[in-house]
């Protein structure tokens, strides 16, 4: 009869889940959320788009860390990583945005994930303007925290 620390050591994982068990898991996680399955019978993982912007010489590499590792944590696929550095300019000005919210209506992606709010706009309005833009588009907008030097 094999030891639990053997049985753990050939599964490969701590938790003795085989890797099949892992992907099983995330196809049931994946069909609760309503990720309809692709046309080979696999489910298709939810699809994101990150996007940064800041002054010209702002350092969002803590903030593109964060947005990966918060994708990362709910099984998001990252379809582009789109940095900006339009500093104050409104939303509708940055192309940038326009290429995330093309994404998002062109079914590439089901989201756009930012660091902060005040990388798509300090004005409520101008955000509230763009989040309800990329909903009418099928996606949603989502902010992932506050950036590290905030923290």
């Amino acid at each position: 009869m094999a030891s639990m620390d053997e049985e753990q050591q050939q599964s490969g994982t701590r938790t003795g889940r085989t890797d099949g068990d892992l992907r099983r898991r995330r196809a049931l996680a994946d069909a609760a959320a309503g990720i309809a399955p692709e046309e080979s019978g696999r489910i298709k993982r939810f699809r994101c788009v990150i996007y940064l912007c800041g002054a010209p010489q702002a350092n969002i590499v803590g903030p593109r860390i964060d947005c990966v590792e918060y994708a990362e944590a709910f099984g998001w696929e990252i379809t582009e990583v789109i940095e900006e550095r339009a500093g104050l300019l409104p939303p509708q000005g940055r192309d940038g945005l326009g290429r995330a919210l093309w994404r998002v209506r062109r079914g590439e992606a089901g989201a756009v994930l930012t660091a902060c709010r005040s990388m798509i706009s300090a004005v409520p309005q101008e955000y509230d303007e763009l989040a309800s833009e990329i909903e009418k588009a099928g996606g949603f907008l989502h902010v992932a925290g506050a950036p590290r030097a905030e923290r």
